[in-house]
């Protein structure tokens, strides 16, 4: 319960109740209350109005936050999800949330960032064990044209630091650029070493040519006081084989990022032939990067300590399979909560037709079922 709401729960008690006798019979008594009856009315109704606001602000109410989550790469993740659903600037064949359905490079208020900052600020108020806030999600952020707006909103009520996770493909535009520089992290992302295998792998927005995607990432990273870390996705036997590599790192050199993170098609993909590679594959190709190079795949089964001092509900594991597919260790990593509570919600959510199991690789993943 808020203060808010306590401090009206304080005022309600504090209301007094007396009985006496009346003159006529002294064996009964009767309830009178010391208050104006229209300062207990109103407040019934505000003690109604905050509790009633408080429980639309619960975590399984909120609609563009999720997490925080457990990342590969960021620590413990807050989730912002800023445009609706794969509403992007590329249809990439690897893509874990399946065909892009809005593929746009048109700016514009996706999603009200008076809203976002809302939830954001509640959510804040409730939890500490949070590494930094994602600028991510289920598109590309960088098409919301309030995403600057945002971000001098979130910088007036907190020190956590700020990643934006991007395919960096509209760093080229000076509106979106400018937007980003108050950051503390941005993660764009290089799949390709060249136009053909770009157009292959990413399925671009045909206002977004390779030159131009690159030009714009070399150009940000040169200018952002902020850190820049490059993430490179290799394909078995398409990007992910000595020649393509080599490619990405002539283009890598000019970026100079702080760390090249080298991934991989990790849980299953759109497309079938968008093949995943082994870790030993990864770290062989990482040997041709100039660069400093972290193989990240390698983390994403991390286990964590699970937290017994709260509940995980549907509604949050929902909130993190609309964004991504899991495994089970996926999920109670992501969520720091015990495997086996999280399994027992897996299958009555299954039965629900919430969730589907998807296999892979001799890996099993649950995902969000929209059926």
């Amino acid at each position: 319960m808020s203060r808010e709401s306590s401090a009206i729960g304080q005022q309600w008690s504090g209301i007094r109740f007396q009985r006496f006798r009346t003159e006529s019979d002294e064996s009964k008594r009767q309830l009178f209350i010391r208050t104006n009856r229209n300062d207990l009315l109103r407040t019934i109704f505000a003690l109604r109005n905050t509790v009633m606001r408080d429980r639309l602000m619960t975590p399984d109410k909120l609609k563009h936050i999720y997490g925080p989550v457990f990342s590969r790469r960021l620590g413990h993740s807050l989730g912002i999800d800023l445009v609706p659903f794969k509403t992007c600037t590329y249809d990439c064949i690897y893509c874990q949330l399946g065909r892009t359905t809005n593929k746009t490079i048109e700016l514009k208020e996706y999603v009200n960032v008076d809203d976002v900052f809302n939830e954001l600020k509640h959510l804040l108020s409730t939890r500490s064990d949070i590494d930094y806030i994602s600028l991510a999600g289920s598109g590309e952020p960088t098409l919301n044209n309030q995403v600057g707006k945002l971000i001098d909103k979130i910088l007036e009520i907190t020190d956590i630091p700020i990643a934006v996770l991007t395919n960096g493909s509209l760093l080229w535009m000076d509106e979106v650029k400018q937007a980003l520089m108050k950051t503390d992290l941005v993660l764009p992302s290089l799949d390709a070493g060249a136009e053909s295998l770009f157009k292959y792998v990413n399925r671009p927005h045909k206002g977004i040519s390779f030159k131009s995607m690159v030009d714009g990432i070399v150009d940000f990273s040169h200018s952002f006081p902020g850190e820049v870390r490059l993430e490179v996705l290799l394909l078995d036997g398409v990007t992910g084989i000595q020649s393509e590599v080599k490619k990405i790192d002539v283009i890598a050199k000019r970026i100079q990022p702080s760390l090249i993170q080298l991934n991989t098609a990790s849980r299953p993909p759109v497309e079938k032939f968008a093949l995943r590679m082994s870790n030993d594959q990864l770290h062989e190709l990482s040997r041709y990067f100039t660069d400093s190079v972290e193989v990240i795949s390698d983390n994403e089964e991390t286990v964590l300590p699970a937290s017994s001092d709260r509940v995980v509900t549907q509604d949050e594991i929902l909130a993190l399979l609309q964004r991504r597919p899991c495994t089970l260790q996926g999920i109670s990593s992501g969520l720091n909560f015990h495997k086996l509570e999280i399994l027992k919600l897996l299958e009555q959510m299954d039965h629900q037709g919430l969730v589907k199991v998807v296999r892979k690789d001799g890996s099993t993943f649950y995902e969000f079922s929209n059926k």
